[in-house]
């Protein structure tokens, strides 16, 4: 089975309830339509009034109902100086209630505004210190069933991390990609160098991360500086780090900065044709996501699919 398929069959299982305060738009409705019947609820977040017609048939959650405003306002002290809180806002704060499992916005809204709803009324994770993203490049194998998915990490969020944050940001990946993909990360810090092969401010970056990453995080294994033929391939790893553990069999790479994550990551979209499933957002204490505002109907499916396998870490993987 492709992961593709694996990921619909999986938060199928979880049957998490996704909240969608961006209902009355297009794409998203007719993404919550065909998650009907998924085991993936769609659940439209918005004033009764303004949704009631577009999602027909879908369970909404009426911002103006009593019973809604009270499970979310103890949660909107941040958000006290405005009247009437916007449905992204009322999204996270029932996501941070209970009433949702997740959330997926970002089709209407800017990253920003999705980013500061989380950040305000989810916080981060115990341990985590910096929100950042990933994408998940679904790589289509030669005479094999199933792709290569590859964790590119941060492409959309933090644009020059340091050591610090680059250990934190690998930390998070591997979580997730434990839940979303469901096999064990093995992560590569990549540079223009591999083991002291090249000297330079961002060498040592990604070699420092590396170390810092396996203090924290030793159950995880990883390498770096690598560079990425030196990260996936093993007959480069064996010439160039014959010492290294991930044997040129990496799945998480950490890129140094956002430039070179969201370069890469369209490059390999682009004349690779993968599939990217993301940004997805990883660190908040909360499975909400963000949709690049050029979201396809499918784009919004898989995310929310995404979504709800972050909300229920417990579930099967395999």
């Amino acid at each position: 089975m492709t992961f593709l398929s694996s990921l619909a069959r999986r938060a199928g299982a979880t049957g998490s309830r996704i909240g969608f305060p961006e209902a009355h738009e297009r794409r998203t409705l007719e993404a919550m339509r065909r998650l009907q019947g998924s085991g993936v609820i769609p659940v439209a977040v918005g004033r009764g009034e303004d949704v009631a017609a577009a999602a027909d048939g879908l369970e909404i959650l009426d911002m103006s109902a009593e019973e809604v405003r009270a499970a979310a306002l103890p949660h909107l002290a941040s958000e006290s100086g405005r009247d009437q809180p916007g449905s992204l806002s009322m999204s996270v704060a029932l996501l941070r209630a209970g009433l949702l499992d997740g959330v997926v916005a970002g089709a209407v809204a800017a990253t920003s505004d999705v980013l500061r709803a989380g950040l305000k009324l989810l916080g981060v994770k115990p341990g985590i210190r910096t929100v950042s993203s990933a994408f998940y490049m679904v790589l289509d194998q030669a005479e094999e069933e199933s792709e290569r998915v590859l964790t590119f990490t941060d492409g959309a969020v933090v644009p020059d991390p340091t050591a610090e944050q680059l250990a934190e940001i690998a930390a998070a990946a591997s979580d997730a990609r434990r839940a979303i993909v469901g096999d064990e990360p093995r992560v590569a810090f990549l540079s223009y160098s591999t083991a002291g092969s090249a000297e330079g401010p961002s060498v040592s970056k990604a070699r420092e991360a590396a170390r810092l990453f396996r203090t924290i995080r030793p159950d995880v294994v990883a390498d770096g500086e690598l560079q990425a033929d030196a990260a996936l391939d093993q007959a480069v790893a064996a010439r160039k780090s014959p010492g290294s553990p991930l044997h040129g069999a990496a799945n998480v790479l950490v890129f140094p900065n956002l430039d070179a994550a969201n370069i890469g990551y369209k490059l390999v979209e682009r004349l690779a044709n993968a599939r990217a499933v993301g940004p997805i957002l990883q660190g908040l204490a909360g499975a909400l996501n963000d949709l690049s505002r050029g979201a396809s109907i499918d784009d919004i499916v898989r995310v929310a699919y995404v979504t709800a396998l972050m909300a229920e870490p417990a579930q099967e993987q395999t």
